[in-house]
């Protein structure tokens, strides 16, 4: 997949939970488990799933008569690519407006701008 197409909301939170996966493929039960606070009923969950698989980033195989579920984007990969278009269509591209445009706000702490510090001298900000 060359291009990343954006995820509506229901099916990114769906992409999360399937990201944090210990294993794969992984069975519709265990994402109902990790959406546990969202109240979805499993028909909503299946059409969510449904609709991922359609648009290349899940691959269903089957298991009897139930279905696994496998992630064939890369949570890095999604967020990278969210990430530039964000930081394109509000920002121009302009990463220096965007921190000033947090630090305007208040939203970015000292704490914050050191990590950002050492990230740009190739630590690894703290993770």
């Amino acid at each position: 997949m060359d291009v990343l197409e954006r995820l509506p909301d229901a099916e990114l939170e769906v992409m999360q939970a399937l990201w944090a996966q210990k294993t794969y493929p992984a069975a519709s039960g265990e994402l109902m488990e990790a959406l546990a606070g969202k109240r979805w009923r499993m028909p909503t969950l299946l059409k969510l799933l449904s609709r991922l698989e359609e648009r290349g980033f899940v691959r269903r195989d089957k298991d009897g008569r139930s279905n696994r579920y496998t992630p064939l984007v890369r949570r890095e990969d999604y967020l990278a690519a969210e990430s530039r278009a964000f930081l394109q269509k509000l920002h121009g591209g302009s990463l220096p407006s965007l921190v000033a445009a947090l630090m305007d706000s208040k939203a970015i702490s000292q704490k914050d701008l050191a990590e950002l510090e050492d990230i740009l001298r190739g630590g690894d900000g703290g993770a």
